[in-house]
């Protein structure tokens, strides 16, 4: 089975080594026929403390780190500045944990 890959917004990093995502889909309703917005809250294993709220990053679907820790970041979308230049990416094409700083 493929792993999931999920791309959201971080709303909270209180937890240490933890950030919670916010993932939202759109749906379509059966009888409606409108688009429905859909979202859930996913615990993100972050390992450096790197991600702030407001930051958009990609998580994908991993092995337990805990009871409801089950993802772990692998990308971050937001815009580098000063206070955030040492945030790691991770390289899209290959998918994997290969991290390179940007």
């Amino acid at each position: 089975m493929p792993k999931r890959i999920l791309t959201g917004k971080v709303v909270s990093n209180k937890a240490d080594k933890t950030v919670t995502v916010l993932v939202e889909r759109r749906i379509m309703h059966p009888f409606y026929k409108k688009f429905v917005t859909k979202s859930k809250k996913i615990n993100a294993h972050d390992k450096d403390n790197k991600f702030q709220p407001g930051d958009s990053v990609e998580i994908i679907e991993t092995k337990p780190f805990s009871k409801t820790k089950k993802f772990e970041v692998i990308y971050w979308f937001g815009e580098l500045n000063d206070s955030n230049a040492n945030k790691i990416r991770c390289c899209r094409q290959f998918r994997c944990k290969v991290v390179a700083v940007y």
